[in-house]
């Protein structure tokens, strides 16, 4: 029973870092396509 609710933890933790590390990338590329605009 604790080992499945750690388990549980484990895996909503590796989840939410890795939406969190789409939202970093997503953000970068939207930074680097309106510095493009901007510089053209």
């Amino acid at each position: 029973m604790i080992r499945a609710k750690r388990e549980k933890e484990v895996i909503n933790m590796s989840c939410g870092y890795n939406s969190g590390f789409a939202l970093i990338v997503v953000l970068f590329i939207l930074l680097i396509i309106v510095g493009a605009a901007y510089i053209y």
